[in-house]
């Protein structure tokens, strides 16, 4: 079985999302399961990853009843806002629903680079660990290092790097970034996505300019520790779904099967624990 470990829906006219306003035009339109279907079926992906898009509760509920009604989505990434400790009970609620399966602050999207160290968040954490749900870090390079410190203060929480965590690859930015994505791996136990960079690049960039990067990412993660996700429809900025999933399965043409196999699905399965059965499977 192969998974999408990250994509999106979204209806704009809800009004929670804040970035839109500020979002390519191809982007502030519905996107919904009707739509990501053809391109599911044409790469042979049977299930999917839905996660937040706006910072509230109510669209995570949204999400939620879009998966009690696709089956092709397998679990939903939702959102709590960590700043007030009276949404435990909201992460209480939302974690009682089965498809729940992790939950992800946006923190690319707050001012403040050291927010995502603040003790007064450390309750919030705890109870996403406590209630053994994952945890999306959602952030550019420069949030790093900070979440390489957050993520050693919850040795046992589960938690994926989002998009390689978003090197600057359009302004050429690679060492520091490499090195900032190899000490996570060294020293936590998180995952990390293999999605979200062609947004990063320069329009026309080519996947040859992200080759670099990704080679990066399954040198450090290995394929043991490395999800793939098409960060779709977002990513359609800057390449197709099938291509980018294409020229992931190139990447990994020097892995055995196996190994292939857990990037394309079968990690995302298990960090996420989802209800999907494999070949193979007792």
């Amino acid at each position: 079985m192969r998974i999408d470990a990250h994509q999106h829906f979204w209806r704009p006219e809800r009004g929670d999302y804040p970035w839109m306003a500020g979002a390519p035009e191809g982007l502030r339109r519905y996107f919904g399961p009707g739509d990501l279907a053809p391109l599911l079926a044409e790469c042979e992906i049977e299930a999917s990853v839905l996660v937040q898009a706006a910072p509230t509760v109510e669209e995570t509920d949204y999400l939620l009843g879009i998966a009690d009604a696709c089956p092709s989505v397998a679990g939903v990434v939702g959102w709590i806002d960590f700043q007030h400790t009276s949404e435990r009970r909201s992460l209480e609620r939302l974690a009682a629903h089965p498809a729940l399966v992790g939950i992800r602050p946006m923190v690319q999207d707050i001012a403040d680079d050291d927010w995502v160290l603040r003790r007064d968040l450390d309750w919030a954490f705890a109870a996403v660990q406590e209630l053994d749900l994952a945890f999306d870090a959602l952030g550019y390079a420069r949030h790093a290092r900070r979440f390489l410190q957050r993520i050693e203060r919850h040795p046992e929480l589960r938690v994926v790097i989002d998009h390689g965590m978003k090197p600057a690859i359009a302004k050429g930015e690679f060492g520091t970034w490499a090195a900032d994505m190899r000490d996570i791996a060294r020293n936590t136990r998180a995952l990390c996505k293999l999605s979200g960079l062609a947004t990063e690049a320069a329009p026309g960039a080519g996947i040859d300019v992200l080759r670099p990067y990704m080679e990066l990412l399954l040198e450090v993660f290995g394929p043991a520790r490395l999800m793939w996700g098409s960060d779709w429809p977002v990513a359609t900025t800057a390449v197709g779904y099938v291509e980018w999933f294409r020229a992931c399965e190139r990447l990994l043409l020097a892995c055995g099967d196996g190994e292939r196999a857990r990037v394309l699905g079968l990690n995302a399965a298990t960090f996420y624990q989802l209800p999907v059965q494999y070949q193979g499977d007792k």
